[in-house]
């Protein structure tokens, strides 16, 4: 049922890690890290959940299997610290969304990936607000991954995604399954509803973050265009 990208590496050298460069991103110099990893086929912004950051021990380990599938990442906090100190701000969807479209622009303007395709990759509340980006910057989004995500916060714009997206839940998160059944049927995309037997919201069940990596890095390989024309 699910890519087997370790079988099929098992045998080849393991890359040195990919340089992390760290970046400041809009007029509130939100800071993030970005990894180029060579003949990048894309790029994929990360988008966190609540109470979380650009540290996050999940969207990292998730960050590193899409390295090993030739895609450049980008991890940035999507609120200053004073603003993630206000928890209302954590669940404010359009001021969520509108960080990663300053995140766009930003990379629209960077020589070594500007020309690239690319993906959303959103957790949790992260999700409803890559979402929202992606239906309001059609032009610039070229796939979107959710991980245990809420895409039920954006409601009002699930009908307008272009994006093919694909929607992975643990299946004992039976709330979050049930919530992205409902927004799959909402959306006039492209869509997959991945679920991972065993596992929970955050994937801690062994094994079961690697095959949110794996789905997302062959999602991303397979929707992302070689040459774009952005």
């Amino acid at each position: 049922m699910y890519p087997s990208f370790t079988s099929a590496r098992a045998s080849d050298p393991t890359p040195p890690p990919a340089p992390v460069r760290a970046v400041r991103i809009g007029p509130q110099q939100l800071c993030g890290d970005l990894t180029v990893v060579p003949a990048a086929l894309g790029l994929v912004i990360f988008a966190h959940g609540s109470g979380s950051s650009r540290l996050s021990p999940r969207n990292r380990q998730v960050a590193g299997v899409l390295h090993g599938c030739r895609l450049a990442t980008l991890l940035f906090d999507l609120l200053t610290e004073d603003e993630a100190g206000d928890r209302h701000n954590t669940f404010d969807i359009p001021l969520l969304a509108s960080r990663l479209a300053q995140a766009l622009a930003w990379q629209r303007e960077q020589p070594d990936v500007g020309r690239l395709a690319v993906g959303l990759f959103g957790a949790s509340t992260g999700a409803a607000a890559a979402l929202c980006a992606a239906a309001t910057h059609a032009a610039s989004v070229a796939a979107v991954v959710s991980r245990g995500g809420r895409p039920d916060l954006a409601a009002a714009q699930l009908a307008r995604v272009r994006a093919p997206t694909l929607l992975i839940v643990g299946a004992c998160d039976t709330e979050v399954l049930a919530l992205n059944r409902q927004a799959q049927r909402a959306m006039r995309c492209k869509t997959r509803l991945e679920v991972v037997p065993g596992a929970t919201h955050l994937f801690a069940e062994p094994g079961a973050l690697e095959t949110v990596a794996h789905l997302a890095g062959h999602w991303f390989a397979t929707h992302l265009p070689v040459n774009p024309s952005l």
